[in-house]
């Protein structure tokens, strides 16, 4: 069983940056994708961007292109999401979590992820957007 923390959340204004960090532990041979994933207050959860572990391919939902950018450190199992240019509508709880099987990172992962199952995942980490 693989365990997954987040970590790097916080309160941050308008404009600013923040990094998130997934560490995984555990059997971390069940998947090869891991995403993001985000839940806004009063909201239902939606995919922020995944990345292939064996081969670096990455994915990002329309609302952050150009601004998140995802990456993993496979010597240390933790990815990471950078997040630049931060909205309001960027606050909510941020999650990742790690697709079963050898699925690669796609749109589906982003868009779909209901179809999918998921080997495990975080606790999740608030991340507050606001001036």
């Amino acid at each position: 069983q693989v365990q997954l923390v987040e970590s790097g959340g916080g309160l941050v204004q308008p404009g600013g940056s923040l990094r998130l960090s997934c560490a995984a532990s555990g059997f971390t041979l069940d998947y090869d994708t891991i995403g993001w994933f985000r839940r806004a207050p009063g909201k239902e959860r939606e995919g922020v961007s995944c990345i292939s572990i064996s081969d670096g391919t990455t994915y990002y939902a329309d609302s952050v292109k150009g601004r998140f950018t995802i990456s993993r450190d496979n010597a240390k199992n933790t990815v990471y999401l950078q997040m630049n240019s931060l909205k309001p509508e960027d606050t909510a709880v941020y999650y990742c979590a790690a697709v079963g099987g050898k699925v690669s990172c796609g749109p589906r992962v982003v868009r779909n992820y209901y179809y999918f199952n998921f080997v495990s995942w975080g606790q999740g980490t608030q991340v507050t957007v606001s001036s």
